[in-house]
């Protein structure tokens, strides 16, 4: 199986953000929540088994086959070849991993070098040649890396990203310089909304009454730090971008604490979750959103 190895890719980790040094007379004042771009190198197999370990996962990646792959199809089509694709933060990279083995070019990166570790892992095991590089750097890092500093790609996918970026906003510009004129930006993030809602369910009043309540990060997986979708849609506005499908991710699965029914059969929830994900207003309830979208420049 063929995979291209980055020269460029080093096992060390970097956060986008760094501290200045400080030369001042008077002590700096401390800050308790400083910001920096989360990456999950100490708890690779805990984030392997708590996303991707059971029907959460499994609905996750029904969702984003079902956008991804049938929009990459068409999009192939159209400009008769395969196509050339980045996945910024990809983790485990299953759904990159799937399209390399459809034909496509793939470029993947990751801050952490134990999550890409698992991904090669995984397109090992595919038997076929993938063309894949693989990038271990912060986002911000990844420019200097690329083939040119203009490489473009008809697909940027960036998946469970924002809501861990010290500076989420900021990653629109790189999107811009590195998406081909007409080609698809694939965002899927964590909903807020969801975690009032979820909670509002369950009772636990206690911590929506808290606007102080943060969640333990080093090892949970509920970022303290999420963007609302009207942010997500005021970005994509802003830099001139045209939804062209928005779907939720579990938008019953995790409301549902008792087992009964059809909640008793896996493949009846996925198929649910297929049916309900991309429909008013139940898609807005999801866990996480998926918005793809095309520039119009």
């Amino acid at each position: 199986m063929k995979q291209k190895e980055s020269q460029a890719s080093s096992p060390s980790i970097h956060h986008a953000t760094s501290q200045p040094s400080k030369q001042a007379i008077t002590p700096p004042i401390a800050q308790s929540d400083t910001r920096t771009d989360r990456s999950f190198e100490a708890i690779a197999d805990h984030f392997e088994k708590k996303v991707y370990g059971g029907l959460k996962g499994d609905i996750r990646l029904a969702v984003l086959r079902r956008d991804i792959f049938a929009y990459c199809a068409q999009m192939s089509q159209t400009l008769g070849r395969p196509l050339r694709i980045l996945d910024v933060g990809a983790g485990l990279a299953q759904i990159a991993i799937e399209l390399a083995s459809q034909g496509h070019t793939l470029v993947i990166n990751d801050i952490s070098a134990n999550m890409l570790e698992k991904a090669q892992a995984n397109a090992e095991s595919v038997e076929k040649d993938l063309d894949i590089r693989w990038y271990i750097c912060p986002y911000q890092a990844l420019e200097e890396k690329l083939a040119s500093n203009t490489e473009k790609f008809d697909l940027i996918m960036c998946h469970a990203l924002l809501e861990w970026l010290a500076e989420p906003a900021a990653v629109m510009d790189f999107f811009d310089k590195h998406l081909t004129e007409h080609g698809a930006l694939s965002l899927c993030f964590y909903n807020p909304a969801s975690f009032d809602y979820r909670n509002l369910i369950m009772g636990n009043f206690n911590l929506l009454d808290n606007s102080e309540y943060k969640a333990d990060n080093k090892k949970s997986l509920t970022p303290n730090h999420p963007v609302a979708k009207e942010e997500v849609d005021s970005w994509l506005n802003s830099h001139e971008y045209q939804t062209i499908l928005a779907s939720g991710l579990r938008v019953f699965h995790d409301y549902a604490p008792l087992k009964r029914g059809g909640h008793n059969d896996p493949e009846a929830v996925i198929r649910m979750e297929l049916r309900y994900s991309q429909l008013e207003p139940y898609k807005w309830l999801g866990r996480y959103l998926h918005i793809l979208a095309t520039r119009q420049v």
